[in-house]
């Protein structure tokens, strides 16, 4: 090798070193996406962080996660999800509504969702062959858990006749009213379902003062993130209420029956761990979650004047006091 090529080649070498150590040591970025407040975010939240640390992420250390919440403001969601993809990170991780604006954004950020229905929303081809930019977890409401929600509540109170639905106005919301109904004219009984639509948040205090008014038996509360901050408010009402997610048992409803939201986001760290070691969201089939849990609030039984039937208490998976 001549004198001078091997000089150019010997700079190259010593210059490309940084770049490779640079390159080595890069800490991923990616974006948490919420469109509620960061109290609301619950066990979500908590089932995210724990996923992380499982799969050996530390904050700061090997991984930057920026936390991004729209406080149940739609417009701001769509600045959120729009700032999010403006600076490129590696990875969203997106939730509920939030799923759905970030996707209409980029096609080529990956995301990994819990979403309602992903394939209904366009958003993946398949839930075993996603072929897109979007994959994780599904956590559609079902007509079976629709039928278990009013079930519970008729157990707990066999003489309801008047049930109401508090729900968001979506095609989630909506489907469930649909169910709910529908479970409710295969019963013998046969209780009246009457709606209680919001559009968002802000609409929820003059909503519950016309569920006062009605007198309904008992309330059954879309899982909709946008109602998860207005569960005391709800809880307050003092009617025996069923939502499908443990944070609004948390926070004062009678009872949750649903998917475990920790057990699942924290699965999502899967997904997260595997793209950012080069996997396609493309070839990461979605999947549905496996283990439900029934979360019954004691201390809410007592103070609205409930008796939770044995039977029930001994079938919980967790009982708060």
């Amino acid at each position: 090798m001549k004198r001078r090529d091997f000089a150019a080649a010997l700079a190259s070498a010593v210059l490309g070193v940084p770049r490779l150590a640079e390159a080595q040591t890069r800490v991923p970025r990616i974006v948490f996406l919420w469109f509620g407040s960061a109290d609301s975010a619950g066990d979500t939240l908590r089932g995210f962080k724990a996923g992380l640390r499982e799969f050996g992420y530390e904050e700061g250390r090997n991984l930057i996660v920026d936390y991004r919440y729209a406080d149940g403001s739609e417009a701001r969601l769509v600045e959120l999800a729009a700032a999010a993809v403006a600076t490129r990170p590696d990875l969203i991780s997106a939730f509920g509504r939030a799923t759905y604006a970030v996707a209409t954004l980029t096609r080529t950020i990956p995301i990994v969702s819990l979403s309602g229905d992903p394939v209904g929303l366009g958003l993946a081809a398949s839930l075993s062959h996603p072929g897109g930019n979007v994959t994780g977890m599904t956590v559609q409401v079902g007509h079976e858990l629709v039928g278990k929600w009013l079930e519970l509540l008729v157990e707990v109170l066999p003489r309801a006749r008047q049930i109401g639905m508090l729900r968001v106005l979506s095609p989630w919301g909506a489907a469930q009213l649909g169910m709910l109904r529908a479970a409710a004219e295969r019963r013998a009984d046969a209780p009246t379902i009457d709606d209680f639509p919001v559009h968002d948040a802000t609409e929820v205090p003059s909503t519950l003062e016309a569920i006062k008014q009605a007198k309904p038996d008992a309330l059954v509360v879309d899982n909709d993130v946008t109602l998860v901050s207005k569960a005391p408010e709800i809880g307050a009402v003092g009617l025996p209420a069923i939502s499908g997610s443990r944070d609004f048992t948390d926070a004062g409803l009678l009872l949750s029956y649903g998917a475990s939201i920790f057990d699942i986001v924290r699965h999502l760290a899967s997904y997260i761990d595997h793209i950012l070691k080069g996997a396609k969201p493309a070839d990461l089939p979605v999947e549905q979650p496996t283990k439900f849990e029934l979360v019954i609030n004691q201390h809410v039984a007592r103070a609205i004047g409930v008796s939770i039937p044995a039977a029930i208490l001994d079938g919980a998976d967790e009982v708060i006091e």
